[in-house]
């Protein structure tokens, strides 16, 4: 006999007090039944009405926005972008929390997860408990920095862009978005009616002139002829292969970083905040102490930015290995390292190439894995390989947590850790650990 479907919950409401930050851009709540919310456009400790967004009776949690503010926390601001809120844009999470306070409930969420999926305390980890914006991202209560140099726009039916709604396909359209670093801005993509395509990614390089937009057309349609308020290049998405190709000006952008330029292809992989870059590599460096003669491995490396500031500090003498999956990032990262003799990139995945490799011991690892992390079979693999030091950088607090408990098993402990708001109104926080083996035998 079939069960009778669950009622849903959707538009209900609920007065309810808001208790800690989780992860993932919102706080938890209890219904007087007890049932879960996770509630966004709130702060901890303030009472509000809550509406839920998805979920139904009997399940584990609902999803709720603040659409009431009955009690509010003193960190709590009026938001300054006009199309966010509760409903709207789902690109920024903390748009209605002050600066200071943003980095405060980034904090909490680094500690939480640490504590609940590798047991450390922010002393265990070397960690001072703070998150560090960017230099120049300081700003007043009400101001926003304009950061982001990628930006993904949606485009709606007729035509207009816009930004996606949280956790749903339908497009919030904008006039402008607050964060978009000025190199986006400037572009005007918001302005022209975008008629046949799905999505338009505005791309402004950091330490060039380079601009790129990157079209996806809906099912066959033709490309307009994309004139802008500044010179770009465009490429094209292949909605067959999905691969990207070039339609006119450079295939390619030119991101500057740790003194050298490195060319990145069609919509590759770079930092988004035009400081990160510069911000990782120097924290990677300064917990590693690479010394000449090194032998290195950059894991997940992308088009090679931690294996060139590597392979300049370990000298001819030592050497370097990198491994990525992307192909266009290889071609990129051999480009852009075309001068090292002693460094080598493989294209592949890590957990596949590294065994094949042959290495059986290295001085120093950097990994920059994906949202998903490294995984326990990875992390057994480089803990076996005696590196003196290992710098782990993530943008998921959740599988760093996970795989520095992985590291704890095969030998490793957390020498520090450093976390960084490279993207600030939103929930997202990039960290630094680095690690070494825990008995001193090494």
């Amino acid at each position: 006999m079939q069960a009778e479907p669950r009622k849903s919950l959707v538009g209900e409401e609920y007065e309810v007090e808001i208790g800690p930050v989780a992860h993932g851009g919102h706080c938890i709540a209890r219904t007087s039944e007890g049932q879960v919310l996770f509630v966004r456009h709130a702060l901890p400790g303030e009472r509000v009405v809550a509406r839920v967004t998805e979920g139904e009776q009997g399940a584990r949690f609902l999803r709720a926005d603040a659409v009431k503010i009955l009690d509010a926390s003193k960190d709590r601001i009026d938001v300054p972008c006009p199309f966010a809120g509760p409903g709207r844009c789902g690109g920024c999470d903390w748009q209605h929390a002050k600066p200071g306070a943003q980095r405060r409930l980034k904090a909490d969420v680094i500690a939480e997860q640490l504590q609940r999926l590798a047991g450390l305390t922010p002393e265990e980890a070397g960690w001072d408990g703070t998150v560090v914006p960017a230099e120049g991202d300081k700003v007043p209560a009400g101001q926003v920095p304009s950061w982001r140099t990628r930006v993904q726009y949606a485009v709606t039916a007729d035509g207009r862009a816009g930004l996606r709604r949280h956790r749903s396909h339908e497009v919030e359209p904008i006039d402008h978005c607050m964060i978009a670093a000025e190199g986006v801005s400037e572009l005007g993509i918001e302005k022209r009616v975008w008629t046949g395509m799905d999505s338009v990614e505005a791309i402004a390089a950091t330490g060039s002139q380079d601009r790129q937009v990157i079209l996806t057309p809906k099912p066959g349609a033709r490309l307009p002829l994309v004139e802008l308020d500044r010179p770009v290049s465009v490429l094209r998405v292949d909605e067959r292969s999905g691969g990207v190709h070039r339609v006119h000006g450079r295939p390619f952008v030119r991101e500057r970083a740790d003194g050298r330029t490195h060319r990145v292809g069609g919509g590759g992989f770079w930092q988004v905040h035009p400081q990160a870059a510069d911000t990782l590599v120097t924290a990677v460096m300064q917990g590693l102490l690479p010394r000449k003669g090194d032998m290195a491995l950059d894991l997940y490396c992308g088009v090679g930015l931690f294996a060139g500031a590597l392979a300049d500090r370990v000298g001819e003498q030592g050497a370097v290995l990198g491994i990525e999956s992307g192909k266009r990032a290889v071609e990129d990262a051999r480009h852009n390292l075309d001068e090292f003799d002693r460094v080598r990139i493989e294209q592949g995945k890590v957990e596949s190439v590294l065994p094949r490799t042959g290495i059986t011991e290295v001085d120093l690892i950097v990994l920059d894995p994906p949202r998903a992390g490294a995984g326990r079979k990875t992390v057994e693999h480089l803990s076996s390989l005696g590196a003196r030091r290992i710098a782990y950088v993530a943008c998921d607090p959740a599988a760093l947590a996970r795989d520095l408990g992985y590291f704890r098993d095969g030998g490793y402990r957390v020498r520090t850790l450093r976390a960084f708001d490279l993207f600030p109104m939103t929930h997202h926080v990039e960290c630094v650990a680095i690690l070494e083996p825990a008995q001193k035998g090494f």
